[in-house]
């Protein structure tokens, strides 16, 4: 396996399938690579603090591993880390970021953390406020960003939704309406020129209440969710800023949108 983001993530999936603890040698079974290229890759991790290295292996840090189906891979994981690495390069030092559910926000989360502003403490010294301040309302990205020291994670109260990890109810909206963003990292399951749109009605309105406190919106959606609708709408595309999708898309569509206001960058 010669991808080492592909390596990573499969790492993480048998540290989780094996009860959170696996050893260097298990891992250069599993991936059929040489212990040298899973000890690197363990150092990745522990680097990222996605994990705790030990003598000989690595133990699971967080409980993000064990995620539900729909966060699970699925389809071209290459090309969401390339639209989640894009999108957390707009994000400016001492942001205070929004993230909901979903696949392409947890990768964006995890690109954020590992970017320098999310990384390096003086960078939070020099503008007096933490590197990256963190709202989200999915556990699993509150769980991993809680771990790195310079960035402020906020975690919205509600209902937890077990098919998703995110909250949502009156106590997600009670909290996020005394909030301002100034960036939304909105994952979807539709989005056209009539709008943005997901499978939940209860998630729909919460991100919708968070894209109203947001002063900028981004999309963070594969080219295969162009076009279409889901069940609950979450906002007009006019609310929309930019999109963030991968260089398969549908060239008519993104004139569309071009055309409704979005700025479409191409991953």
């Amino acid at each position: 396996m010669a991808d080492r983001s592909r390596r990573l993530q499969a790492l993480l999936e048998i540290l989780a399938a094996r009860g959170g603890r696996l050893s260097v040698a298990e891992g250069a079974a599993a991936l059929q690579v040489s212990e040298a290229t899973v000890r690197r890759d363990f150092t990745a991790l522990a680097e990222q603090q996605l994990v705790t290295r030990t003598h000989g292996g690595i133990v699971a840090g967080s409980v993000a591993y064990d995620l539900p189906v729909r966060y699970r891979y699925r389809g071209d994981r290459s090309t969401k880390e390339r639209i989640a690495a894009t999108a957390a390069g707009l994000v400016e030092p001492g942001s205070v970021v929004g993230l909901n559910g979903g696949t392409t926000t947890s990768a964006t989360a995890r690109h954020l953390a590992a970017r320098h502003l999310a990384a390096r403490p003086e960078l939070a010294q020099a503008t007096n406020r933490p590197a990256l301040t963190v709202v989200t309302n999915a556990l699993n990205i509150a769980t991993e960003m809680v771990l790195r020291p310079s960035v402020r994670t906020v975690i919205l109260g509600g209902v937890a939704l077990p098919q998703s990890y995110e909250l949502t109810g009156p106590l997600t909206s009670m909290v996020m309406q005394s909030l301002w963003l100034d960036v939304l990292f909105l994952g979807v399951d539709g989005f056209s020129t009539d709008g943005t749109s997901c499978h939940d009605e209860s998630e729909a309105g919460i991100d919708a209440l968070m894209v109203s406190r947001a002063r900028q919106v981004v999309v963070v959606a594969g080219s295969e969710k162009l076009g279409r609708h889901s069940f609950a709408k979450i906002c007009d595309a006019s609310a929309v800023h930019t999109l963030v999708t991968d260089d398969a898309a549908d060239e008519r569509i993104v004139a569309d949108l071009r055309t409704a206001g979005v700025t479409v960058l191409l991953a």
